[in-house]
């Protein structure tokens, strides 16, 4: 990090941590030595796999906790005997088709989950002790993007057009109002979409990848030409963590939204036949399906901020990442199968009840 960071000792919570960004953003925080507690609260829905973190289970400064952050009882108990200062906020439901079937489970996690965090940390404010939020939020609170507009900017006016987006774009609201109302001190990141490693099945990029492998026919919403700015996880985790540090030392104030990018968009057919080509499949496959109500069309995040005020800029180009994830994907079935079988809840119900 920074030269300005070695004086600091962040005891970090991080909710939401075995889920696909939350994991890989611990695994880059162990890697940083001073960091010195790391905490992993997380209720192990049907994304949330604590095996993803199976390298770092052994490293004396992480714990896990399966707990909801609903639980504001858990959640001082953890703050208080660990001395977290900071709290990296992950945890939510995520995916916009489960939000259009449902969307009360998204209520309750990402906004209310968020007001309890907030309450929190508020809680302990009031107790002379000042514990820092960096809130995860998405892209998609911006809305949607013309063909021909520039990319969102902070500045942009959110408008979010799908269930989930609405949640996000809600709990986003309640950390401003926190700020502005009893000053705490946070931020909010938004990012555009990652791929990578360990990313949960039903999202598009595995999805394919292993629809591939395996011969089965490739899903298409409408035409395919919906267009998301693509950037690899681990880019993505590394700007946090300096988001994290420069609202810890005062780089940057309270309140400020932060967005993440790659300057990579593409449609969704040419993600298809990318991997199409890299694992040799039949391009008959595809298979066009009726297109999700409320899909928006593009979505890409302009990350000038980040660059100028963190020294953050996305350095894992598409052409490898996309390679080294199908590689990945090809070279992990058996976490795959645990996935898809269910074998992973066993192992957690086994472990964690």
């Amino acid at each position: 990090m920074d030269e300005g960071c070695e004086k600091l000792s962040p005891h970090i919570l991080v909710t939401g941590g075995c889920g696909f960004i939350g994991s890989h953003t611990i695994r880059a925080l162990l890697n940083d030595k001073k960091v010195k507690k790391l905490v992993n609260l997380d209720s192990l829905t049907y994304s949330g796999n604590p095996q993803n973190l199976s390298d770092v289970a052994s490293d004396i400064r992480y714990k896990f906790v399966k707990n909801s952050i609903n639980d504001i009882g858990i959640l001082k108990k953890i703050i208080s005997e660990n001395k977290i200062n900071i709290i990296i906020h992950f945890a939510a439901e995520s995916h916009v088709d489960r939000s259009i079937n449902s969307v009360e489970p998204f209520i309750k996690t990402n906004i209310d989950g968020t007001r309890v965090i907030l309450e929190c940390i508020r809680y302990f404010k009031n107790k002379n002790r000042i514990v820092h939020l960096i809130h995860i939020s998405t892209d998609e609170v911006y809305g949607s993007l013309g063909p021909n507009d520039p990319p969102f900017l902070e500045s942009n006016n959110i408008d979010p057009r799908n269930p989930y987006a609405a949640t996000k774009a809600a709990s986003d609201m309640l950390v401003n109002s926190f700020v502005n109302t009893y000053q705490l001190s946070c931020c909010i990141s938004r990012c555009s979409n990652n791929y990578g490693p360990n990313q949960f099945p039903e999202k598009l990029i595995p999805l394919i990848v292993l629809n591939c492998m395996e011969n089965k026919p490739l899903p298409v919403y409408g035409d395919g030409m919906q267009i998301r700015d693509w950037i690899h996880v681990q880019d993505h985790a590394n700007g946090i963590i300096k988001l994290m540090y420069a609202l810890y030392e005062g780089i940057i104030s309270s309140g400020e939204v932060v967005n993440f990018g790659a300057n990579n968009e593409l449609t969704n057919m040419e993600i298809i036949e990318t991997i199409i080509n890299l694992t040799g499949a039949d391009k008959n496959l595809i298979k066009f399906i009726e297109d999700r109500p409320g899909h928006d069309k593009r979505y890409a995040m302009g990350y000038g901020k980040a660059k100028e005020i963190l020294n953050w800029e996305p350095i894992i180009s598409w052409e490898k990442g996309i390679i080294d994830v199908v590689n990945w994907y090809i070279s992990n079935s058996s976490w795959v199968e645990s996935i898809r079988t269910n074998e992973y809840r066993k192992w957690i119900n086994h472990h964690y009840g």
